[in-house]
């Protein structure tokens, strides 16, 4: 009697409970962007992960690249170099979801990343436009 009654629950019990999410594919370290023109390295910054530029593989015009399409004029002769333009990127399904900041066009943006083996989607949207670039891993 106790068997019968044990069976049904732990059968109802396998059957509607939620399968556990696995954690997206990891994008730490480092990536080279799809223009080729530079490294962008993924790093833990607290609880979330950041993401700044690295290393340019192209020359950088005397004095160090700036950040001269910041819409806060402010910041717009700060070096790019080490500049940080991603940041509070966390799990989301099989990717990660935060902030981006495009210095080739002064515009920060909802990012969605997510890895693909040796690739990285990164996907830009402000509003409703989007945009996606593959990075490669290094």
């Amino acid at each position: 009697m106790r068997i019968a009654t044990i069976t049904p629950l732990a059968l109802a019990a396998v059957l509607t409970a939620t399968p556990a999410l696995a954690a997206p594919a990891s994008i730490l370290g480092k990536w080279k962007t799809d223009d080729a023109t530079s490294v962008i390295s993924f790093y833990k910054c607290g609880t979330a992960i950041c993401g700044k530029i690295d290393q340019f593989l192209v020359k950088e015009p005397d004095g160090g690249a700036r950040d001269t399409k910041n819409p806060d004029k402010a910041k717009r002769d700060e070096k790019l170099l080490g500049k940080r333009i991603f940041w509070n990127l966390t799990p989301d399904g099989d990717g990660f979801e935060g902030k981006g900041y495009s210095p080739q066009e002064g515009r920060y943006f909802s990012a969605d990343l997510a890895r693909e083996g040796s690739k990285l989607k990164v996907k830009g949207c402000v509003s409703v436009f989007c945009r996606t670039v593959t990075f490669t891993r290094l």
